[in-house]
């Protein structure tokens, strides 16, 4: 017994020696597995030459036969057709074509942008200088002389609308409080021209405007309309800017060294086997296109919510922003001010004279002075559907034509947004599903990178982060592109400013030369630029304006004889300074 036990202990294997001969085991599995897929083939030299020069380069760059695994650096390292000027020039040749194929699958997304912001921005200042020339028309039709000798005022106000919707460094609501003020200026001095207005009065006259209300609430009114409209008209054409340049700069890759040898592998280290015909495989493509736009799309999900902001931000220029509500009317909305001024002029008169002092008499009739004792002109508000000449007829048909061109153009944006919401990680599979640069899903008759076959590793999901192990391009994760980074800040910018239009809030652009923004596009304003949601419409402090306004009213008294002498005049308030 002592004997036998012994036996068996001498025999027993240790756990180690047990380890030991599994690890040999799979180590001359491996060895087998990787000599199978080294030891191609013996490779036709002269089939590699005829697929190497039809791509431009001399026959002679080809050795007459295979030569020893390594010399290729990208394309080895088993046995090999090439050597490594032909990787050189495949590896420049691989550098034009991914450029290429960048370029043509970016192609519709910038001409897009470009184009559409062209249409939108034409459209715009089209239907602006319309609205101009229809009010002008009208006017000059109905007050001619008189009215084109003050026409300045109007000018004036389509001049900064201009200014202000293209950039221009215009704060909306003043621009309008000014207009207004210029316009009951012109009016008080026609219904008073037989005093002296100077300078100082008028400027005590424009200190009581919000506490008179010349012209009711349709300065208020009309500024509500017109500042919603048109900052959500302006930040809806900065944003197609800002899109614009964030495609031509992100559209520009700049391929890092291993992007360019794992491109080169794809593509041409088959021509080195003899397998030029062969496409690669489809999840290979993805690894390697994955790994030369890791940071391109890590844009996508600022792009994203950018074009979220614009989509929402064209619901507005379709619904209550829509700027035909607000330029159709303008001419009649500033009449039916007038006419509102024009039938309380007694009581506004007499206030300012409470409040600013009784002026000197000029000693001068309203003849001497160049003041018409009758003035027939006058507005009055009409049907659009009952148009009151045929000029009118035409010059709103016109204008329709153009907004109707405007609707277009912004429901064929929308559809051009939803369209590219994920673009920049779509890339990749949009290369990757053409025909001429991978094989179709599912087809193992391809380029692995290796040889004919499967390609097995699995597809990397998308972005820098995820491309820690890509098996066909190194990426460094620590190192986050710096232009890519640039154009998210501006998209994030960009986004914050189109929420608050969507909300109404005027949002003062500045031109900036800084890089992070995008040129030209007058986007350089930080989010600090965004004023209050109710900025649009002063609100001035109302407790002394109401003491004086009860003392006014009090002692207010309307004369029927004075209001049927002046009311004719009053509407030629836009005549004589």
């Amino acid at each position: 017994m002592i004997r036998m036990a012994s036996g068996i202990k001498r025999h027993e294997i240790s756990p180690e020696r047990v380890m030991l001969a599994v690890f040999a085991g799979v180590c001359f599995l491996s060895v087998v597995r990787v000599s199978s897929a080294v030891d191609l083939p013996a490779v036709n030299c002269s089939l590699v030459t005829d697929a190497y020069s039809s791509l431009g380069f001399s026959p002679a760059d080809v050795p007459n036969a295979e030569t020893p695994g390594g010399h290729p650096r990208v394309c080895g390292p088993q046995k090999t057709c090439c050597n490594t000027v032909m990787e050189e020039n495949f590896n420049h040749r691989s550098t034009r074509d991914f450029e290429k194929l960048i370029d043509d699958t970016s192609e519709e997304l910038r001409n897009t942008f470009m184009t559409r912001h062209k249409r939108f921005d034409g459209f715009f200042l089209d239907l602006l200088e319309r609205t101009e020339q229809s009010q002008n028309e009208m006017f000059i039709r109905t007050y001619g002389k008189p009215y084109m000798q003050n026409a300045e005022v109007f000018q004036s106000l389509f001049a900064e609308l201009k200014r202000y919707y293209t950039g221009g460094n215009v704060n909306l609501e003043e621009m309008l409080n000014d207009f207004w003020t210029h316009l009951l200026e012109r009016m008080f001095q026609l219904l008073n021209s037989q005093y002296v207005i100077t300078e100082d009065y008028l400027e005590c006259i424009s200190k009581y405007m919000e506490e008179l209300k010349p012209f009711g609430d349709y300065p208020k009114k009309l500024k509500s309309q017109v500042t919603r409209a048109f900052v959500a008209a302006r930040t809806f054409v900065q944003g197609l800017v800002v899109g614009r340049e964030v495609a031509n700069r992100v559209s520009k890759v700049t391929m890092s060294p291993a992007c360019i040898d794992g491109f080169t592998k794809m593509l041409y280290c088959s021509y080195c086997n003899g397998l030029s015909t062969l496409k690669p495989c489809k999840n290979y493509c993805l690894n390697v296109l994955k790994g030369c736009l890791a940071n391109q799309a890590d844009l996508d999900p600022e792009w994203s919510k950018y074009t979220d902001a614009m989509l929402l931000l064209t619901e507005r220029l379709e619904g209550p922003f829509n700027i035909e509500s607000v330029m159709e009317p303008i001419d009649v909305k500033i009449s039916e001010a007038i006419m509102y001024m024009q039938e309380n002029s007694i009581q506004l008169s007499y206030q300012v004279f409470q409040g600013c002092g009784q002026p000197k008499p000029s000693g001068m009739s309203r003849t001497a002075r160049g003041v018409p004792d009758t003035f027939s002109g006058r507005f009055s508000p009409y049907n659009p559907e009952e148009l009151p000449t045929a000029a009118a007829g035409s010059r709103l048909g016109r204008l329709r034509i153009v907004w109707k061109a405007m609707q277009y153009s912004v429901g064929d944006i929308k559809e051009k947004l939803r369209q590219f919401r994920k673009f920049w990680s779509w890339i990749p599979e949009g290369i990757c599903q053409e025909e001429h640069v991978a094989a179709v899903d599912g087809d193992d008759d391809c380029w692995n990178g290796v040889s004919r076959g499967r390609y097995v590793p699995e597809v990397l999901k998308d972005g820098l982060t995820h491309q820690v192990n890509n098996p066909e391009v190194g990426v460094d994760i620590t190192r986050p592109d710096t232009l890519i980074r640039h154009q998210i800040a501006a998209l994030r910018a960009m986004t914050n400013k189109l929420k608050n239009a969507y909300d109404g809030n005027d949002i003062y652009f500045q031109d900036s030369d800084d890089d992070s923004s995008t040129s030209g596009s007058g986007s350089g304003c930080s989010e600090t630029c965004v004023t209050e949601s109710d900025s649009f419409i002063t609100q001035a402090p109302r407790e002394e304006a109401e003491k004086r306004d009860e003392a006014s009213s009090a002692s207010s008294i309307r004369s029927s004889l004075l209001l049927l002498v002046l009311s004719p005049l009053v509407v030629s308030a836009l005549v004589l300074r």
